[in-house]
């Protein structure tokens, strides 16, 4: 027979033993429990996003249909269909890029027609440094002109203003602007040619001896001034006013002479000078 204290120890170790399985068996219910409250959780969670889902999507269904009947209520409006309407806005986006390409071609026109500008102004300035080149040798070659002109006493006895003896020296004293200047050339034999107001005859010529002769009408009066030299003034009055007027021959020949007619600045002038 086993002793006494051999049997109290195996009742103790039942006694432990049963206690651990209790404590296993309410840890095991107790996590069973809350893995079964954390699901449960988790599934309502889970049902509720999946409303609120179902909700959303039902909406933008709802605007779908919504703006589906608005396309075709303005279709309708519009006598289009669907298909009408993309072919207008592919239309619409067709005639918008060349209207762009067409605008652009248009800037690059005109830059292009800018650089063209921009080379002609280039060379009116060329043009305009070569003109101001020119007027300023022109303007020397007056002044030495003017610096050769001389006055003279004229066939009246009095005493003339400066005297042109070609071409240039008329021009320097037209810019003078002192008289009025009429140039002329008279053929021998010719009828009377009107010059300003006046009319002159040429009626012979000298040129070895560098004379000649014209017949100047003035006032309804005709005046034979008769071997006269070159570059000699001729004076003559005229007009209601008395003017002096004074013409001078520069070149002879055996047919014709040439020269101007000087008169004041007060004079009257034809209706069409010389």
């Amino acid at each position: 027979m086993p002793e006494e204290g051999e049997q109290i120890h195996v009742e103790q170790q039942s006694t432990a033993g049963k206690w651990i399985l209790i404590v296993l068996a309410i840890v095991f219910v107790a996590a069973s429990v809350y893995g079964y409250v954390t699901t449960q959780q988790r599934e309502d969670k889970l049902t509720k996003d999946l409303s609120d889902s179902q909700a959303q999507v039902g909406e933008l269904q709802k605007r779908m249909r919504s703006a589906e009947a608005q396309e075709e209520t303005l279709g309708q409006k519009l006598g289009m269909t669907k298909k009408e309407l993309a072919q207008r806005a592919a239309e619409l986006q067709a005639q918008q890029k060349a209207a762009e390409s067409r605008l652009q071609d248009e800037a690059n026109k005109e830059k292009e027609q800018l650089g063209q500008v921009s080379g002609e102004v280039a060379g009116v300035k060329t043009d305009v440094g070569g003109v101001k080149t020119d007027v300023a040798s022109t303007k020397a070659d007056l002044e030495t002109t003017k610096a050769s002109l001389q006055t003279a006493i004229g066939d009246l006895g009095k005493q003339s203003g400066l005297i042109a003896n070609t071409r240039g020296d008329l021009e320097v004293l037209k810019h003078k602007g002192d008289r009025n200047y009429y140039e002329f050339t008279l053929l021998r034999g010719a009828k009377p040619q009107p010059i300003a107001t006046v009319s002159l005859q040429l009626k012979k010529t000298d040129p070895k001896r560098g004379k000649y002769t014209l017949n100047v009408t003035a006032d309804d009066r005709t005046i034979e001034k008769q071997d006269r030299n070159v570059s000699e003034p001729i004076q003559f009055y005229s007009g209601r006013d008395h003017l002096l007027f004074e013409l001078v021959v520069w070149t002879v020949d055996k047919k014709k002479a040439t020269g101007y007619l000087s008169t004041p600045k007060g004079a009257p002038t034809p209706v069409t000078a010389n």
